[in-house]
């Protein structure tokens, strides 16, 4: 008898933004996820569920060979709790396709990620498969990054160089507003699954006009390990929009929309 998987969605009516996030990861992973892929990466945060979700009802027989890659805590229990196949990057250092979310892109496929405090996994990920795959909502679809996520740029530092970076950031780097991300069910800062902390640093709009290069700056600053500005990285990204239908926008500017599909 063939295991069972089982999806990580209960069974329930969706609300508009949460059906959105479902659609965007469904068609990305029917137009992505193929039959001769078996390393994939699953990325974090509210929308990559929905994508987990549709890997399963692919079914035992495509997903029997297959392994999957973790960014974090939470893609790995979904993995688990899906009854998927469970891999390390240590083992598979080429990654098939990795899909993950996102809190903004721009028109050029840049994005910021990093509000779950995941994006060093992440990024490992995204650079390890051969094809990187977005997917949000249509909240998250923007032309200039910083535009709905007020937060700004997540940035991961050693715990002992917090305050000599954010002192850079504020003084040098045009961040004044730069802070240390405090947790909310516990006393004292975010602390992620790598033993770091994070700063969430804002940048003006004219800033955010070429994040590669506010990305490279940061990163030459002693004490940051990551920066969550992934540029030059996504093939495509896939957002769910309230009307049902799906913007997808490709690498080289090109923009596509799949029409809702009739109920």
């Amino acid at each position: 008898m063939e295991p069972v998987l089982k999806s990580p969605i209960p069974v329930g009516i969706l609300s508009v933004i949460e059906r959105s996030k479902q659609l965007a990861a469904w068609t990305a992973v029917d137009q992505h996820i193929k039959p001769e892929h078996r390393v994939i990466g699953i990325g974090s945060g509210s929308t990559v569920p929905y994508v987990v979700e549709r890997i399963v009802m692919q079914g035992y027989e495509a997903n029997k060979d297959r392994v999957f890659i973790p960014t974090g805590f939470q893609s790995k229990e979904l993995i688990i709790s899906s009854g998927l196949g469970l891999g390390d990057v240590d083992q598979y250092s080429t990654i098939d396709v990795t899909i993950d979310g996102a809190d903004e892109v721009d028109l050029e496929l840049n994005c910021i990620k990093g509000g779950g405090a995941c994006h060093l996994r992440e990024k490992v990920l995204a650079e390890a498969a051969l094809t990187f795959i977005l997917v949000a909502d249509y909240r998250k679809n923007v032309d200039i990054l910083c535009t709905n996520f007020k937060p700004g740029v997540p940035i991961e530092v050693v715990p002992f160089a917090y305050a000599k970076v954010l002192r850079n950031l504020r003084e040098s780097l045009r961040s004044p507003n730069a802070t240390l991300r405090m947790a909310v069910a516990k006393a004292g800062p975010v602390v992620t699954d790598n033993g770091n902390f994070v700063i969430d640093a804002p940048f003006s709009r004219e800033d955010m006009m070429d994040p590669y290069a506010i990305m490279a700056r940061i990163k030459m600053l002693t004490g940051v390990v990551e920066v969550g500005l992934f540029c030059h990285m996504a093939k495509a990204a896939y957002f769910g929009n309230q009307d049902g239908s799906v913007t997808v926008k490709w690498v080289g500017g090109k923009v596509e929309q799949i029409p809702a599909i009739s109920q």
